[in-house]
């Protein structure tokens, strides 16, 4: 947001839906008029949403005379669109259709009586003005303005042919330039429509109990706190908390995740999420505008709108290169016959042709359609980039760097071992439990889980004068003896004689597998130790192996564990380096070492405790964006389901986008060097320039729509 925007986002900003852009150009033109209408302060075009956001006040009617030029359709946000006829029946297609008919009869008219003929110039010059009557309204307004875009170009090469007599050519161009046109904006609706796809994920009405009484609501009436009672093969329509009946629900749309989740009582649900087998009652906890799926709709649009380092150089480059070919045209007309004595009328058709294939038509859209088709393809499978830069770095990475706990590990400890020295282990855990429960410490949680699982009876057990030793461990008396359960350092120093050397080398045995261990005794002895591991997650080892794969030459696994535990689990998980014993602070100095060394650099996390390491890398990686507003607010790139499986997907998606944004920056400049060059040997046709410059655009589409097509 610019700095005037943040200073009108006070006043009254609002969205509108826009139907029937055709090129980024028109589109700038649109934001230009609406800016300069009585009572706007300021207005904003998302080009890959098709969206208008207003600043000020202003009327429906206004917006649609500013955007006149190309007969634009203007609706509030919020409004259903109007079903557009289909592609071949498009009322811009239709003439298109009539004038390739009048050129194919003039031309047979041409052949019969001669290209002179009266009839055939007739056909002709009514095919230019009804396959070329919106084009040339544009261009006239254009030049009158000095304002030279590709309609100016256009119009000025056609009637330039029909001055020379070129009237065949002139029609035949008019006809290219409708299709090159109608083909751009097909192309860019095929983009679209996986933003439109995300939108009809969710119902528009619900079933709500209200008191006793079950009615349809629409979801824009729906309030937090009301019971949405969803039955089988029904989609959620908004989020909530489970409160009754439990379920599994199809989460795809949301997390990319095509494995079915159980949901229960006190679960969290997401608006789109398909119901599979049970009835639910979920209260309702956010209104519809803030729904996860809302979140993900929005961010997605932004992401459109936000420029890409290559594209804001292609704008800059047509900035100054359209004037230069219109400068370079004209002078190509006139110098030969002035200077050399040259016949007129052939220069004057090269130049003509120099304008024609000069328009930079296949290089403007070289960009814009891949990380439309990009961002689409990778929000439909869970995975939120925001924005074309994200997606332009995220192909650049050399190195990413992990959190170890909960992103490559699952976050929970559980007890993995116990090795009983002296007594009966099912007695020495319920014991060893009962003084847990008074403990906040995570390695306690996991040994009164393990009790729970054995049926233990541990809230039996009476326990007395429990007390915490700081950063060592608990004692407390269970049936009249002290026990105590801590680390084995605490031991060192409380039995007489220390460890003995059998004990200790089981310990660290334990620690070299990455467990951390703990141990139950009296001040005399040791009676068992309990080993706590967090669990790698299953995913782990596989995404390390496929990032290796696809090209990234450094994983680093950042943890605050000891170097043992990390080393372990590093080993284990694959990554190529470890770093253990690290503050917050210290992980966000290490990103920072990382980015100076390799300048492009990954976070991975869960979003919350990360945040400063996630805003210090170059992208920012936050996983389980679906739960978490933080991961969705912080992160670059959000992984929405609590799982990295998708993140070689989203590198390899990055890198293909990369790959075919530089294959179309090429190409289209490639193809008017090329088409320049004929100018010399005066091989360059009028048709030819425009032929070229259509198959230009159509192939860089074409190349860009392989995007939809990069699977997990």
């Amino acid at each position: 947001m610019s700095e005037q925007q943040a200073k009108l986002s006070k006043s009254e900003a609002k969205t509108y839906r826009v139907q029937g852009f055709t090129c980024a150009n028109c589109a700038a033109k649109f934001e230009n008029n609406v800016k300069s209408l009585p009572g706007v302060q300021d207005a904003k075009v998302n080009f890959g949403a098709s969206k208008i956001t207003v600043w000020g006040t202003t009327t429906i009617e206004e917006l649609e005379k500013a955007g006149a030029f190309e007969n634009l359709k203007v609706r509030e946000d919020k409004e259903k669109a109007v079903k557009r006829e289909p592609f071949w029946k498009q009322k811009e297609n239709i003439k298109v259709y009539i004038s390739a008919v009048l050129l194919v009869i003039s031309w047979f008219l041409g052949k019969q009586y001669g290209e002179e003929h009266i009839f055939a110039t007739i056909g002709y010059a009514a095919a230019i003005l009804i396959g070329g009557y919106s084009l040339f309204i544009k261009g006239f307004k254009n030049l009158v303005r000095l304002n030279f875009d590709m309609n100016t170009l256009m119009t000025v090469a056609i009637l330039g042919a029909a001055a020379i007599g070129e009237w065949g050519e002139g029609a035949t161009v008019v006809i290219l330039f409708a299709i090159s046109e109608a083909l751009e904006r097909y192309s860019m609706d095929k983009a679209r429509q996986s933003i439109e796809s995300l939108m009809d994920i969710a119902p528009k009405e619900a079933l709500i109990r209200r008191g006793n009484e079950e009615m349809m609501v629409p979801v824009d009436d729906i309030q937090v706190g009301d019971i949405m009672i969803v039955k089988p093969g029904q989609k959620l329509a908004m989020d909530g908390i489970v409160i009754k009946g439990t379920s599994t629900l199809n989460q795809a749309a949301i997390t990319g995740e095509s494995v079915p989740v159980t949901k229960t009582v006190g679960d969290e649900v997401f608006a789109g999420t398909l119901n599979e087998e049970g009835l639910l009652e979920v209260k309702v906890t956010k209104r519809v505008e803030d729904t996860t799926l809302s979140k993900i709709i929005h961010l997605v649009e932004e992401a459109q709108a936000e420029r890409a380092p290559s594209q804001a150089f292609v704008d800059r480059f047509a900035k100054y290169y359209t004037p230069a070919i219109i400068i370079f045209a004209l002078l190509l007309a006139v110098i030969p016959p002035l200077f050399m004595g040259a016949d007129w009328s052939e220069w004057i058709y090269r130049g003509l042709a120099v304008l024609v294939v000069g328009c930079p038509c296949a290089l403007v859209i070289s960009t814009p359609v891949s990380i439309v088709t990009a961002i689409g393809n990778a929000a439909k499978n869970g995975v939120l980039i925001k924005g074309g830069i994200y997606l332009e770095e995220a192909g650049n990475l050399k190195v990413i760097a992990f959190d170890k706990t909960g992103t490559l590990t699952k976050g929970i400890p559980s007890v993995t071992d116990v090795v009983t020295y002296n007594g009966n282990e099912n007695e020495l855990m319920t014991i060893t439990a009962a003084i847990e429960k008074g403990s906040q410490h995570p390695l306690a949680s996991a040994i009164i889980r393990k009790a729970e699982e054995d049926g233990l009876n541990f809230n039996d057990v009476s326990v007395e004068e429990f007390q915490s030793i700081t950063g060592k461990g608990v004692k407390a008396k269970v049936n009249n003896a002290m026990y105590y359960v801590g680390s084995p350092g605490l031991f060192e120093e409380l039995l007489p004689n220390g460890i003995q050397s059998e004990i200790k080398e089981q310990i660290t045995t334990l620690q070299i597998q990455g467990k951390t261990v703990m141990a139950l005794g009296t001040e005399k002895e040791i009676l068992a130790l309990i080993a706590v591991a967090d669990e790698i997650r299953e995913s782990s080892k596989e995404v390390i192996r496929k990032l290796h794969q696809v090209g990234i030459e450094k994983t680093v696994m950042l943890t605050g564990d000891n170097q043992r535990t990390a080393e372990a689990i590093g080993k284990q998980v694959g990554v190529s380096d470890i770093k253990a014993d690290l503050l917050p602070e210290d992980k966000l100095n290490f990103i920072k070492e990382l980015r100076d060394k390799y300048r492009s650099v990954a976070m991975v996390g869960d979003g919350v405790n990360d945040a400063p390491a996630l805003a210090a890398s170059t992208v920012g990686v936050a996983m389980g964006g679906a739960g978490t507003d933080t991961a969705l607010e912080t992160a670059d790139i959000a992984l929405m389901s609590d799982d990295l499986s998708k993140l070689p997907y989203t590198i390899k998606l990055s890198r293909k986008a990369l790959a075919i944004i530089k294959q179309n920056i090429t190409f289209s400049l490639g193809i008017k060097v090329l088409a320049l060059l004929l100018i010399v040997p005066g091989w360059l046709t009028l048709w030819l320039a425009i032929f070229a410059d259509m198959g230009a655009t159509l192939i860089v589409t074409l190349n860009s729509m392989r995007l939809l097509n990069v699977k997990e």
